[in-house]
């Protein structure tokens, strides 16, 4: 996950202080509940997996997921690129490795790591780490440009738990990090 600037960004409510309002709703967003999640991504044979928490369901017929990824991720250029992505629930007690997987990761294909932790492929290829809870397997069916950011909109062509249903999933409570708003 990228730094977030220290510059305000607008729009401002009439005679607000910039600098104050912006870290209010900075403050409220963070509060919003919210997941904590491996995206993996593939385009020909290159891989990557990135800790995102702008992840969420958008439909359910067809069964769409919306990942929203920074521009100048590694991410951004593959699920661009090779059209695919999968998103990794991570088990609550497997928290450390969400930080892991904030900077572009060492993928060795032949061992099947990524950044050490071994990684399945499933319909679309794209990488789905082996420890996850739950997964998704999605195809981009579209593309929407938001400012510094692109939502990548994906089909769920496949899915599967990895542990039991039950295993409680990482949420960005759970952590110290903070990332939007």
């Amino acid at each position: 996950m990228p730094v977030q600037s220290d510059e305000p960004v607008g729009p401002f409510p009439p005679g607000a202080d910039a600098v104050e309002y912006d870290k209010l709703r900075r403050r409220v967003m963070w509060a919003m509940p919210s997941g904590l999640y491996v995206i993996g991504s593939r385009a020909g044979e290159r891989r990557n997996g990135m800790t995102a928490n702008w992840v969420t369901q958008l439909c359910a017929d067809p069964k769409l997921v919306g990942v929203s990824v920074e521009h100048g991720a590694v991410t951004h250029t593959l699920i661009h690129e090779g059209r695919v992505f999968s998103v990794c629930l991570v088990d609550r007690e497997d928290r450390a490795i969400v930080r892991k997987f904030t900077k572009p990761v060492e993928v060795d294909a032949d061992a099947g790591t990524l950044n050490g932790f071994p990684f399945v492929e499933r319909a679309t290829g794209a990488p789905v780490l082996a420890q996850s809870v739950a997964w998704l397997d999605c195809e981009v069916r579209h593309e929407v440009a938001l400012g510094s950011h692109t939502l990548f909109v994906g089909e769920v062509v496949d899915a599967g738990f990895g542990k039991d249903e039950a295993t409680p999933v990482l949420r960005m409570e759970d952590t110290r990090m903070n990332y939007g708003g």
